[in-house]
């Protein structure tokens, strides 16, 4: 497995930035397990939306906020997986729910 030598240095130091108590070390370590969970994680999305039945363009609720969607207000999300966070260092898993392209509008701007 090949991986974005950039792309893990930049994840590093925007972690050193935001967290200026811990060493860059540190931060190093949490943007390769970050790296390392990328592969596991959408093996994990996949699988939890194909045994729900899913083909529509699924992403999160502040995934879809960053492509200038938001999801419409009462949506229900249709599946959830559990991933690997690695950015906090513990490589714990946590909960995270889809809404499909049917769920989300644009953002208006103004």
């Amino acid at each position: 497995m090949k991986y974005n030598l950039s792309a893990i240095m930049t994840r590093a130091w925007r972690i050193y930035r935001k967290s200026p108590e811990l060493t860059f070390g540190e931060c190093l370590h949490r943007s390769w397990l970050s790296a390392k969970a990328e592969d596991a994680n959408k093996e994990r999305i996949e699988a939890a939306k194909s045994a729900a039945g899913i083909t529509e363009e699924t992403d999160t609720w502040a995934g879809w906020k960053k492509a200038g969607f938001e999801v419409i207000h009462g949506s229900k999300a249709l599946f959830g997986a559990d991933l690997i966070w690695g950015s906090r260092g513990d490589g714990k898993v946590y909960k995270a729910r889809f809404f499909g392209r049917s769920q989300v509008q644009e953002l208006e701007t103004a």
